[in-house]
C-alpha cells in the first residue's frame, strides 16, 4: 500500500516530507490540502490532523503529523539510509537539530515567508509589515550565526553525510530569495543551501512546490 502525504506543496514544511520520500525512492501519493480553498478545515481532514495543519502522513491505518516526525518515519522505511542512522548518538544529534529547527530556525524564516510571500499571494497584501520584518531579522541573525558556525568545515549540518537535519532545516531556504532573508553575511549557509538545491530529490520536489503568482489585488 502506498504512503499518502497530505500536503500543501509550496510550504517548506510539506517540502521536508516530500523531499525525504523522493530521496529515499519511496512509493507515495500526494494528497492536496489546498489552504486557499480551506481543505485543511474540513471535518474529513480534521479527523486525520486535529491541528488542521499539514503535512499529514497516512500509511494504511497509521496516521502521523508533524513534518519532522514524518521525516523520521519515512527514513525508517529504508533502514540502510544514512538520513537517520541506527547509531543512537548520531540519531540524537540529528533529532537535536530538528528540535532546533522548530524552536529557532523555522520561526525566524516564517516571519519573512509570511510578510513577503504568504500575504501577497493569499491575502492580496503587497506591503510587508516592516516592524514584523525587523523582529524577524533579530531572530534570523541569532539563528543564522549558530547554523553558519555549525556548517563551517562540514559539507552538511552533522558532518559530511546528508541527514534528516539537512532536509528539516534546509527546506526553509527554498524561500530565501523570494522572502528576502538577510542571508548575505552567511557564506556557509549559502554554500550548503546550494548543495541541497542541486540534489536530484530536491529538484524533483521543487518542481511540484512552486507558489502561484502574487494576487493583483
Amino acid at each position: 500500500m502506498t504512503i499518502e502525504l497530505y500536503v500543501y506543496p509550496p510550504s517548506p514544511r510539506a517540502f521536508k516530507a516530500m523531499a525525504v520520500a523522493n530521496h529515499l525512492g519511496l512509493d507515495w501519493t500526494l494528497r492536496m490540502v489546498d489552504f486557499q480553498k480551506g481543505d485543511h478545515q474540513t471535518p474529513e481532514y480534521a479527523a486525520l490532523n486535529p491541528n488542521m495543519r499539514m503535512p499529514t502522513l497516512k500509511d494504511g491505518d497509521y496516521v502521523l503529523w508533524e513534518s519532522n516526525a514524518i521525516g523520521q518515519y519515512l527514513a525508517t522505511k529504508k533502514a540502510e539510509s544514512a538520513l537517520f542512522p541506527q547509531d543512537e548518538r548520531k540519531r540524537l544529534d540529528i533529532t537535536r537539530w530538528q528540535f532546533w529547527d522548530l524552536a529557532h530556525w523555522d520561526p525566524a524564516c516564517a516571519v519573512f515567508a509570511y510578510e513577503y510571500v504568504v500575504k501577497p499571494i493569499m491575502l492580496g497584501i503587497k506591503a510587508p509589515d516592516m516592524v514584523e520584518v525587523g523582529k524577524g531579522a533579530e531572530k534570523f541573525h541569532r539563528a543564522a550565526k549558530v547554523l553558519d558556525a555549525q556548517l563551517a568545515g562540514k559539507q552538511f549540518i552533522t558532518g559530511d553525510t546528508l541527514t534528516l537535519a539537512d532536509f528539516s532545516i534546509g527546506s526553509a531556504m527554498n524561500f530565501a530569495e523570494r522572502a528576502h532573508y538577510p542571508i548575505e553575511a552567511y557564506g556557509e549557509i549559502k554554500r550548503w543551501s546550494a548543495t541541497l538545491a542541486a540534489l536530484p530529490a530536491w529538484q524533483k520536489t521543487l518542481a511540484i512546490s512552486t507558489w502561484p503568482a502574487a494576487s493583483a489585488a
